[in-house]
């Protein structure tokens, strides 16, 4: 979840990520984005997952993604897929799974606070994706030596 490791670090990131590789090593991230033109804006900010979901959080853009992986290693970006609005779906049906099962949350000692806060977490996030705020992308990232870009069926 590159989502966790937060935008300072995301140069060793991927340069950990690419010495772990082998030379003709591919790698799949998949992870949840913003658009290029917010970036800049979202990491001088805090928004309500980032206070109270994922603190230190922060969302990458694709562009700043592929501007790290270019500066900082040998691998390219061979293929790019928004999975977004099936992840608006997914956000839903978490959302049904949670009410269906809310008396063994409730059982558990969770508030309703608590409860209230995820319902408006899974809302937020699958509005987001809805309204195309947040992307939900898989990368597939090849070190140079791979040769078998064309068997992996993209």
């Amino acid at each position: 979840m590159i989502e966790a490791v937060g935008y300072q670090y995301f140069d060793d990131y991927f340069k950990k990520c690419s010495k772990l590789l082998k030379p003709d090593g591919l790698m799949m991230l998949q992870t949840i984005t913003i658009a290029d033109q917010q970036y800049k804006y979202s990491i001088r900010s805090v928004d309500f997952i980032q206070k109270y979901i994922f603190p230190g959080g922060c969302l990458p853009s694709v562009s700043k993604i592929a501007e790290t992986i270019t500066d900082n290693t040998d691998m390219r970006i061979i293929n790019i897929e928004d999975i977004g609005p099936h992840y608006a779906t997914t956000l839903s049906h978490w959302r049904e799974r949670m009410y269906e099962r809310i008396d063994e949350i409730r059982d558990m000692g969770y508030s309703d606070t608590f409860v209230r806060m995820w319902h408006y977490y899974l809302c937020y996030c699958e509005g987001a994706f809805i309204e195309r705020a947040i992307g939900d992308v898989q990368m597939i990232i090849m070190k140079p030596m791979n040769r078998d870009l064309p068997y992996l069926n993209l």
